[in-house]
This record gives structure tokens, sequence and C-alpha cells, in this order.
């Protein structure tokens, strides 16, 4: 609550005022703010929207950002870039306007044209259903999480790297965008264990090896692989007796196969491949093939 309270101060005044007086259920379950220049304010709540009576400005947006930021948009230059910052609590502010490309790459977002301020949950032992099949002895299994976005995911991840750190496995998390841990500060925003160590904002190609170079993981936990050189990061995390545990937007196995990491799949390199839905609310478990 602290950190919504900072959040809900650095909003539009009326947009503040407004939400503010939302029942509590409501200001508990809250997912999304988003807010578009000339647009009422939209908030997602429970897998719900609901629409607020205030019209964003350009202004609005600007002075918004830059509160959330503390005025310091030096110190986010680079995930600005990127249209997206984390701020204390791990919730993620996402940024859109217009991007000012250098040699082929976005260097910065200005004029803004929305921000969508996305909260990040924890919710612990919601990965307690699963550890049966995550853990066999006392090692971690390899398993991937196929997820549309907006299904938990990362929530479950949040909640692995909890669970297998309290039963004193020793995790590693590679945190390319900064939703596992939520780091702020030097420190993580959630409850990740006593045995979890972070690398925050490094590529998961480059990350996950410094990781088994420096850290000596039991298991790396990661999220939303995708591009060609994390499946060989992923690769050389498995030669090098590493556990893996991480995810990938999808709904189903096709999905799974037509990606860039298809051909680890196809190789058995994950024992367990966990799919999720929202049918019954973020989180769902739909189906577990195992190997």
């Amino acid at each position: 609550m602290d950190t919504l309270n900072e959040i809900l101060s650095n909003l539009p005044q009326r947009v503040s005022e407004e939400i503010s007086m939302l029942p509590a259920s409501v200001l508990a379950d809250l997912e999304e703010i988003r807010m578009r220049c000339n647009q009422s304010v939209r908030i997602q709540h429970a897998g719900q929207e609901r629409l607020l009576m205030r019209i964003v400005t350009k202004d609005d947006l600007q002075k918004t950002l830059t509160g959330l930021v503390k005025f310091s948009y030096y110190a986010y230059e680079e995930e600005l870039a990127k249209g997206f910052v984390t701020i204390n609590g791990g919730h993620r502010v996402g940024v859109c306007g217009k991007a000012v490309v250098k040699e082929g790459m976005p260097t910065l977002i200005k004029e803004i044209s929305s921000v969508n301020i996305r909260f990040a949950k924890e919710i612990k032992g919601c990965a307690n259903p699963l550890i049966p099949v995550l853990i066999e002895g006392s090692r971690p299994v390899n398993t991937l999480i196929v997820s549309p976005p907006g299904c938990g995911k990362t929530t479950l991840l949040r909640d692995i790297a909890r669970i297998f750190s309290l039963r004193q496995i020793k995790v590693s998390i590679c945190d390319e965008r900064s939703e596992i841990a939520g780091m702020y500060d030097s420190s993580p925003s959630f409850d990740l264990g006593p045995r979890t160590d972070v690398l925050d904002g490094c590529t998961k190609k480059t990350g996950m090896l410094m990781l088994i170079r420096s850290m000596s993981p039991d298991v790396i936990i990661t999220d939303e692989i995708g591009m060609k050189g994390d499946a060989e990061a992923i690769e050389q995390c498995i030669n090098a007796g590493v556990g893996i545990v991480t995810s990938i937007h999808g709904s189903d196995r096709d999905d799974v196969m037509n990606s860039s990491i298809g051909y680890l799949a196809e190789k058995g390199i994950f024992r367990n491949i966990i799919y999720l839905s929202c049918e019954k609310g973020p989180g769902t478990i739909k189906e577990i093939e195992s190997a």
C-alpha cells in the first residue's frame, strides 16, 4: 500500500483522488493504470477493466513520468530507451511516444503519448502445487513455463525462486527486464528466499554465463526467453550441470516449437513444460507436459 500511495502521489490530482475512492477490494487487485493522451484513464483489476472520468493531457503524462523516475531521467536512461522503467516495489512503468533512433537502436522516447503502470504481485505459495514436478530429490528440474501475457508467469517464477531458496537450493536470477526481483536500491522488492542472487538488467545471453562463473548456482531462473543467444546460453547452463527454469510467451506446444527455443524442447532439454492460462484467473495451470 505504501508504494501504491507513492504512485498515486505522482498521478494527476483528480486521477489520484478518483482511484483513492475506489473500494479497497479493487485497490488490492490493481493490475494496471493505463493513461493515454486525450483519453480517459483505464484501470485493470482482477481481470476487469474500469473507465475513470478524468481525461489525460500530454502535460499530465510528462509530469507523471517525471515524478515516477524522481526527476532523474539520466538514472533511468537505459531503461527508458527500452520503453519502460522499474520503480520502487518492482512495478513496471511502460512508456510510448516518439522514439529517437540512432544506428538502428532506440535511444530515447520523447513526446510521451501513453503511460502504463503495471503492478507487480507477490503471491506466496502459488507455486506449491508444482513442487512435485519442479524438484526431483533435492535437485531442481529443468522447466519451461508457457504463458500468454498477463497470466501470472512472472509471479509464478518469483515464488519458485523463493521455494527453491528455502529448500537449500542455490538460486541465481538473471533479471534482464527487472521484473522477477524488482531490484531497487540493491534489494529485491519481493521475498526471494535466503539463497537467491540476482543479476539485474543484464541480457540473458551474457548474464547466465556470468552467473555460472561467479555464483555457482544450482539453478538459474529467468523470464521471457526468446532470442537465439538465449537458447545457446541455456545449453551452456545444461552442459555446466546447472538447472534452468524459464518462461516464454505462448499458448500451446505449437507456439513453443515455432519459437527460437523450439529445438531445445524437441531435444527434451525441459523435463516439464507448464502451460498457463487465465481461464480461472491469472496463474491457471492448463496443462503440464512432462518428458
